[in-house]
């Protein structure tokens, strides 16, 4: 038993939780045991539980809006980004020490079907986001077997889910990796980098936000972007004057700006960032500034079907794909852009609050300076 370990034993293994016990309700602060990390799981003492825009939407509507999304059963312990410090380990667990700084991806995924043995457990069929709902009906499974998101003191995790911070991140900071890495994975796959143009759309808001500085870091030469709000677009634009430009909607032809502001050409990947209720109109427009053989990331989740031209896109060979989250092995690589100065993660602006005061943080949240806000809860201080 660890030095750690025997502190928590003497705590009589319980800790502080907020749990939501009904859909629509307050969630309840309390007191709950402390679970016990199995041979090759770790056991994280949470520093930090970021709380997503998204959050509200999910405990309020996700079961109306999206019933193959499915919740945990309740009541439960929600919080989808976590940072801290390994508490326990296993006694199978490998490459891992007490005291370690990580961030917990929370990508949960079955490891023994064709897409796991893959390495691609984005594709599982019961891939689940711990703390938060899942993507098909045997969710439920990895909900049980890890039942505590970050709104906890602590949870446990796989070891192949952790991401180890570089000194130099926060924990503020790491837990924003979800929406961060959702946006590195978007432009990896669309082969983001040196002499690429981007278009986000939908740049001042977090998957944005995050977007657009992942972006910077990979090289891509000139970022172009959408948003509602003027003030928060110019806030974008001063973080790299020279490289970013951005377009207030409807305060021109999107496809024609993007010609002007491209030396006469087409964006070479539009990652579209707008959430569920945007209007498809807006994703039709942005996937229209394509050039030839332009890829477009789709990972914002509109409820809107668009309607695709697929035969102009055939003839252009465009594509459309989507993307979800990210693999360990991607936030690791984006925690070391980050350790390395090249991802600069300074322009967060992080609000902090107590576990105690959830409900209220939650009641917050519309008020955010866009995607700069980085809402913080920290579980050990309650």
């Amino acid at each position: 038993m660890t030095r750690h370990g025997e502190e928590i034993d003497a705590l009589m293994r319980t800790m502080t939780a907020a749990r939501l016990h009904d859909i629509g309700k307050p969630m309840q602060v309390e007191e709950v045991p402390v679970p016990a990390p199995r041979p090759t799981d770790v056991l994280v003492e949470v520093k930090a539980c970021n709380i997503v825009p998204n959050l509200g939407n999910v405990l309020a509507t996700y079961a109306e809006w999206f019933p193959y999304l499915p919740l945990p059963q309740l009541p439960a312990i929600f919080g989808l980004d976590s940072a801290g410090i390994v508490a326990e380990i296993g006694s199978e667990v490998t490459g891992v020490e007490v005291g370690d700084r990580v961030y917990v991806n929370p990508g949960l995924s079955c490891g023994a079907c064709r897409a796991c043995r893959r390495g691609e457990d984005q594709n599982c069929d019961i891939y689940t986001f711990m703390g938060y709902f899942a993507f098909g009906e045997g969710g439920q499974k990895l909900f049980d077997a890890y039942p505590y998101g970050g709104l906890s003191q602590y949870l446990t995790a796989p070891q192949r889910n952790l991401v180890h911070l570089p000194a130099s991140v926060t924990f503020e900071q790491g837990a924003r990796f979800g929406y961060l890495g959702t946006a590195y994975s978007a432009l990896r796959k669309a082969g983001a980098g040196p002499g690429r143009t981007v278009l986000i759309d939908g740049i001042s808001g977090t998957l944005g936000l995050g977007a657009c500085l992942n972006a910077l870091a990979m090289g891509v030469t000139r970022i172009l972007g959408t948003g509602r709000n003027a003030d928060l677009l110019d806030d974008v634009r001063a973080l790299a004057p020279d490289r970013i430009r951005t377009l207030a909607a409807g305060a021109g032809d999107l496809k024609q700006w993007v010609r002007e502001h491209n030396d006469g050409e087409g964006a070479d990947i539009v990652v579209d960032c707008l959430g569920p209720g945007a209007p498809a109109e807006s994703m039709l427009d942005a996937i229209g500034t394509l050039r030839r053989g332009g890829v477009a990331v789709d990972i914002g989740g509109m409820m809107e079907r668009p309607a695709l031209d697929l035969f102009s896109m055939m003839c252009s060979q465009n594509s459309v794909i989507g993307s979800l989250w990210f693999s360990t092995g991607e936030a690791q690589d984006m925690a070391d852009l980050a350790g390395a100065g090249v991802l600069d993660l300074s322009p967060l602006e992080h609000h902090t609050f107590r576990l105690a005061d959830i409900n209220q943080a939650l009641a917050d949240l519309p008020s955010r300076h866009g995607g700069f806000s980085n809402y913080i809860c920290h579980p050990a201080d309650s």
